[in-house]
């Protein structure tokens, strides 16, 4: 068993994108990583960690960080190769703020990481990943969806803010960044009633899929169901791009918008955890 450790994203993803197109639903956020960094690579200040463990020309494990943000795993095929990722970050001496993956690959990894950094954890957030191939009739709220434009930027960049602190996360340059690109992609999109009242983002990101997310609704504007009528709107104009299905990730401790997404036709596949990296705490 070794690890491989990439300095170039093209050769990074000839070498793991069957790996990864293998188990789609699992890894949409990884593709979708790569693509944007094939796509895009402005949009990340630092070059990434991009790895893989394998054993003999058997690829067992995909790891990817684009800094500021969390190391990303993927579906791991033998948990010992998690020893390998996580003894090759350490020796980065770079500072990773937190891990996120699958619920068996990324509790195997904490206690690794923990044994070589002495960092203690705490979860962000449980999730969902959910998968559409049909989007189910819905009440359609009042109103209309539209592709975010420059003029929207302000308010968006004052959503993205609010929608990072209200699930936890610290986002100082990443709300504009966030923003920039997705307007920058054609990414972001807003329901428009009388002016924007909420957003989605989602694009074809993937082989024949889409990702949709992040969604989110100022509180002035919630329960008038125009989350709903976004994601749904937006679901179907990205199957009538010839997406085959989209996926998206929800908080398993939010029940309105796991129901608001079933009722449109997504579907629970696996789960996914977030965890957050601390210095261990001296007494």
């Amino acid at each position: 068993m070794q690890l491989r450790r990439f300095d170039h994203v093209q050769d990074f993803w000839q070498t793991s994108q069957d790996y990864l197109r293998s188990h789609l639903a699992e890894h949409n956020l990884l593709i979708g990583i790569v693509q944007t960094l094939l796509h895009d690579p402005s949009h990340y200040s630092q070059p990434p960690y991009l790895a893989i463990v394998e054993d003999q020309g058997t690829l067992l494990a995909v790891a990817i960080r684009t800094s500021p943000y969390k190391l990303v795993l993927s579906k791991v095929q033998d948990l010992a190769a998690l020893k390998l990722i996580g003894q090759d970050l350490q020796q980065q001496a770079d500072q990773i703020p937190g891990v996120g993956g699958l619920v068996a690959e990324v509790a195997a990894f904490l206690p690794i990481w923990q044994g070589l950094t002495g960092q203690v954890y705490r979860r962000v957030m449980e999730m969902r990943i959910h998968q559409l191939m049909q989007v189910e009739p819905v009440a359609i709220a009042q109103g209309h969806l539209r592709l975010a434009t420059a003029a929207d930027r302000p308010l968006l960049l004052d959503w993205f803010t609010d929608f990072a602190a209200e699930i936890g996360e610290v986002v100082s340059e990443g709300a504009e960044q966030m923003v920039e690109g997705g307007l920058k992609r054609q990414s972001i999109y807003v329901w428009d009633e009388g002016g924007a009242v909420c957003f989605a983002c989602g694009s074809p990101s993937l082989p024949m899929a889409a990702r949709i997310g992040p969604v989110y609704t100022p509180p002035e504007y919630r329960r008038r169901g125009y989350a709903t009528a976004c994601v749904a709107a937006l679901s179907q104009r990205l199957l009538d791009q010839g997406c085959h299905s989209c996926f998206l990730f929800t908080n398993s401790a939010n029940p309105t918008s796991n129901r608001i997404y079933q009722a449109i036709g997504y579907r629970p596949v696996c789960g996914w955890h977030d965890y957050a990296f601390m210095a261990q705490e001296t007494p």
